[in-house]
Parts: structure tokens; sequence; C-alpha cells
């Protein structure tokens, strides 16, 4: 390195030392109450700027933040069929999910095991946590390890794949867990400064510290794109992660990261999370009022040729014949600029305001037709359930069971007892195993046929997956399994 490039760098980190004296712990670093004052003049010296104090030479640590909040951040362990993933993000060059994938072992035919470990935090102390949809999109194990070293089986209370938003709650019944709280992330402003935690490449509790960058970024995620860009480093595994401002709120999900660059991170804003929660809660997924039309942006070139006053707003491209647009009979060519009093400065913003009100609910549409201003009254619709969430329908015992334990069924025919030298006739016929589940550290294995469970007869896989099912969380199951030849063995099975 040349003398001239190190130059400019010393002057840098002397800019710093003077722009941020006086800071208290966990705060971010600001202008000082009192600027320094120049030096008397002294020869050569006469314009170096000095600290006014020793103290002020001190950089403010964010210890005290992160010990506040970082026993509420947890790693979530994830195995999983399909490739999961929120919709759009993987043809998208643009950028990159973080979630560590893997492989897994399983017969022909069959869907390929992703594992991987993404991050997530505790809002209620009773065990509900919020992460990434894609981090437990498909999952058929979910584990939870806390900050303290506890680790404990997850289950997906709701997702919405659309703005990449998960709740998972624990199995067993806990309570007293630290907690953190969602922050206002309206109020925070490019610049602020913001600090990530989570489990980048398995690396538990990993802290890092950067600023917002911009604020509702689309980056063709989906329709409902609103995300906070920031320089704190974030890498695969923080998935799920929290963003949390100065005060120690979570002001946003860390989601994504753009493809090949550094330092440019995105996270879904703590206001969309806020209002998705209760619907996340109670009915397991979103359900988002529609207008039914086609949009676009209303460009500046746009507005001089349909000689409008405005620059900003949404541009229906088409209405759908039968829609709540069509109904309250908006037109191809009408501008929206706002709706309920609330301006609307592009499609994008159209889309996710409609998709926060209620289906059934009647909105004030101000538009521009042909260069008229006017108010129309709209009667919003239910959004089609397009990713099939809501309509999911519900796992039987045997799903319920592989899902638990890690333990694909199916029952024993005489056909598959003669080519396998079953000596049995009857019984659970094990077809998969997930590596590291219960059933895997049980040392049960495809080709095992379970004949009986706590001494107990085993004539069917539906009879295995409801003693399974009807399991208290941390009792362990004595199975005897007969293998082919007639040889019989023990397994525990400790279910979570």
């Amino acid at each position: 390195m040349t003398r001239s490039s190190v130059a400019p760098r010393r002057a840098l980190v002397a800019a710093l030392l003077l722009v941020v004296p006086g800071v208290a712990p966990a705060q971010a670093p600001a202008a000082p109450a009192a600027q320094a004052q120049p030096a008397p003049a002294q020869g050569a010296g006469a314009n170096v700027l000095q600290p006014a104090t020793r103290d002020s030479q001190a950089l403010p640590s964010l210890a005290p933040l992160v010990d506040s909040v970082k026993s509420a951040v947890v790693n979530v362990d994830v195995q999983a069929r399909g490739g999961g993933g929120m919709p759009g993000m993987e043809e998208n060059p643009f950028f990159d999910r973080f979630f560590g994938g893997g492989g897994g072992r399983g017969g022909p035919q069959r869907e390929p095991l992703r594992q991987g470990a993404g991050s997530g935090f505790i809002i209620e102390s009773k065990g509900v946590i919020l992460t990434n949809n894609h981090v437990v999109a498909d999952a058929v194990s979910i584990t939870i390890r806390l900050d303290d070293g506890r680790s404990f089986a997850g289950e997906v209370l709701g997702r919405d794949p659309l703005t990449d938003v998960a709740l998972v709650k624990l199995k067993e019944k806990v309570e007293g867990l630290p907690t953190v709280k969602l922050g206002d992330s309206d109020a925070l402003r490019v610049g602020d400064w913001v600090v990530a935690i989570g489990n980048p490449f398995g690396l538990a509790s990993s802290v890092s510290l950067g600023i917002v960058s911009a604020r509702a970024r689309e980056i063709g995620a989906s329709a409902y794109d609103e995300f906070l860009q920031t320089d704190a480093a974030i890498n695969p595994g923080n998935s799920g992660g929290p963003l949390f401002n100065m005060k120690g709120e979570v002001v946003g999900i860390n989601t994504a990261i753009v493809g090949g660059g550094t330092g440019i991170g995105f996270a879904v804003p703590s206001n969309l999370i806020r209002a998705l929660l209760p619907q996340l809660e109670k009915e397991g997924a979103v359900t988002r009022a529609w207008l039914g039309v086609g949009i676009q942006d209303l460009t500046r070139d746009l507005a001089g040729a349909l000689k409008l006053p405005v620059t900003d707003g949404a541009i229906l491209t088409q209405v759908n014949p039968g829609s709540p647009a069509a109904k309250a009979g908006l037109k191809p060519d009408d501008v929206i600029t706002a709706i309920d009093g609330r301006t609307v400065t592009s499609g994008g913003a159209l889309t996710r305001t409609v998709a926060l009100k209620r289906p059934g609910s009647t909105s004030t549409l101000s538009i521009f037709r042909e260069g008229k201003k006017q108010d129309v009254k709209v009667t919003l619709g239910t959004r089609p359930d397009l990713e099939g969430v809501a309509s999911k329908p519900r796992a039987n015992d045997e799903q319920e069971s592989s899902r638990r334990v890690g333990v694909s069924l199916q029952n024993l025919d005489s056909r598959t007892a003669q080519q396998a030298g079953f000596t049995e006739r009857q019984g659970a016929l094990i077809t998969d195993v997930l590596p590291g589940s219960p059933a895997d550290r049980a040392q049960l294995e495809p080709g095992m046929l379970v004949v009986e469970a706590n001494r107990k007869a085993v004539n069917s896989a539906e009879e295995l997956a409801k003693v399974i099912k009807g399991a208290q969380s941390g009792s362990t199951l004595l199975l005897r399994v007969a293998g082919p030849g007639g040889q019989r063995n023990l397994r525990a099975l400790r279910v979570p």
C-alpha cells in the first residue's frame, strides 16, 4: 500500500473519533452535543481539530444492547422435503435467500430431503417464534435451539409465503422464555443504526452492525415487497433472524441478500409483520383483500400523455370481469392516487395497501379518469389462495408421525413380506428415516418392520402412527422390530 492510500484512511479514522465523543453504551453513534473546538494556533498544527476530552475518544460499545436481547434469538434446524422457498425467489438472480441447504437419503422416486439451519426470535414467553417462511416451508421436522443450549421440537403455527413470514411454536409446554418485542419500522430513517443477530453458517449468536440503507425496497420477491435494506453483515443461516434498532426492538426479519454482492441485505419490516400476526396465530394463514385489477406505475411521461396534474399513482391496465373493481365501475386507464385518504404512489403501494384491508370492507378510491378527479367506493373481495396455504389439507396420522419422529411407514403386504423374507405377515414397515431425527437416533432404518410398541402388537402403519401421535413429549416408546429371516431387536424411540 502506498503512502497516498494510507493517509486518507488515517484521516478518516481521525474524523470518526471526532464525531462520536460522549456517546453512552448501547446507543447509536451520533453527533456529539458539543462539537470539538479547534486548538489554539500553534505553528503547523493550527488547523488540527482535537477532542474536547480524553473520554470522547472512546467508541461506544453495543455489548449492553446485545446482552439484553440475544437470549431471545434462536437457531431453527429444519429437515424438509422439496425445495421450499418463497415464490419467485429462485427465479430472481438479483438476490439469494440465506437458508443453508443440504441433502439426505431416501428411496427412489422420493423427494430429496432438504436440511438447513436458519434463525428466529421468541415473541411470546410460552415459546412462539417468528422466522422466515422459506426456512420452515415443507418442514418434516423442526428443532429450536435456544441460546442457553436447550433444544425443543417445533411446529408451524402459521405462515405467509407472499411476505416470507412464519410463526413457529414449541411442542413442549414451557413458560418464562426470554422475549423481544416488535418496534416501529416506520420510524426508521435511512442512516439509522441497526444490529443483526443470527446463525450464519451455523455460527450461533453472531452479531453484526450496520445502518438502514433504504426503505420500501421492491426486489421482485412478490407483489408485497416492502423490504428494509441494510448493510449489516448477514449471510446464509441468518434467515429469519431479527434486525434490532438501538432500543433493542425488532424492526425487521432478515430475509434475503443480493446474489454475488456484499453489504446489501433485506429485511421484512416489523410493522408489516405486526399486521399479519393476528391471522397467523388464529388461522395459520393470511387472507388478503382484493380488487381484481392489473396495474402499473404512473410515470411522469405517462402522466403527461394522460394529461394528469399528478405524477404518482397506479394506472389500471385491466379490470377483471366480475371482480370488485368491475362491480365498482372502475375502467382501464383509471389512475388511483389514494385509498381511504392514504396516498398511493405506485402500483406496489396500492397492492400492499389493499392487501392489509379486511375482505368485505368498503374503501374509497380517489381516481383520475380522463383528466378529471373523482371518488369511487368499492367493496373489496378476498384474494384467491393461489399459494394453497389456507386450503392445505390437514396431515393424517402417518404424516404427523413422520413429522414428529422422522419416520415414514406403510403397511406390510404379503408380496413385500415374501420378497423381503419376513416371517411376519403384519406390522408397520419403515420406508424412510430422516437423518438426525429421533428415529435415526433410535437406530431405526428403512426396511425394518415394527411389530410391537410398548409391548403391544402393531398390526399396521396406522396403528403405529396413532401410538406415536398420542405419545407424550419426552416419553420413550419401546419398539420391537423384525428383520428379514425373523431376527428381532428392541429400539428405544424418544418422542420430542
